[in-house]
Parts: structure tokens; C-alpha cells; sequence
């Protein structure tokens, strides 16, 4: 299965989320923050990333806008999961260069039917 990475600041829907994609079957790693999310990216080159807009240092908004000067061609594929949930806000996330966008609260089945499709499962 995939490499996936979640980031996601808070704990709870972080737990939540590390367990039902990894239940799914898939190879997870976390960050709680967008510079240290950076960091990994770069480093491990995931599948798919799980990434929320509200975040503490480095927003995910940016960190998909970084991720998209780095990979112009869309290998790492990005899910915005995330509370904000204005047509504005999707409308942006997908010019910045989303892949898929889910709006909290989510369905854990369609998460993971979405990360599978993202990873081309």
C-alpha cells in the first residue's frame, strides 16, 4: 500500500486519522505542523498527503503552495481535510493544487476510499 503522511494539530483527530488509515492497510508517518511536514516531504517523498489548512508555524494552504513549486507535475498527491468549508476556501485549495478536499466532520470510510484512489489503488 501507500506511503501516507497526516498532518493534522490536533491529537485527537491525529490518533483517529493514523489509525483508520492504517487499518486500511497503509504505511502512515505524521506531523503536527506545516515545517515539520516540509521536512518530511522532502525527505520521504510520500504517496499521499492528509493535509489540514489550520495549523500552527507553516499553514497547510502554504505547504501545499510550496509542495507545488517543488513537484509542478502532481507526483505527491494532496487531501485538504480540513474545517473550513467555504466554496472560496476549496475553490483556493484547488488552485493551489489539491488533489481532493474533505470538509471536518468527515466519513472515515470516505477518507479512505479517497486516499486509495489518490494512491492509485
Amino acid at each position: 500500500m501507500a506511503q501516507i503522511l497526516i498532518v493534522e494539530d490536533e491529537p485527537d483527530v491525529l490518533l483517529l486519522l493514523e489509525n483508520r488509515v492504517r487499518a486500511a492497510g497503509h504505511d502512515v508517518e505524521s506531523a503536527t505542523d506545516g515545517e515539520t511536514a516540509l521536512e518530511m516531504i522532502a525527505e520521504r517523498r510520500p504517496g499521499v498527503i492528509v493535509l489540514d489548512w489550520m495549523m500552527p508555524r507553516v499553514s497547510g494552504i502554504d505547504v501545499l503552495e510550496k509542495l507545488r513549486v517543488d513537484d509542478p507535475d502532481h507526483e505527491v498527491k494532496v487531501l485538504m481535510l480540513t474545517a473550513k468549508s467555504q466554496q472560496s476556501d476549496i475553490d483556493r485549495a484547488y488552485a493551489a493544487g489539491a488533489d481532493d478536499y474533505i470538509v471536518k466532520p468527515f466519513s472515515s470510510r470516505d477518507l479512505i476510499e479517497r486516499i486509495a484512489s489518490l494512491a492509485g489503488a
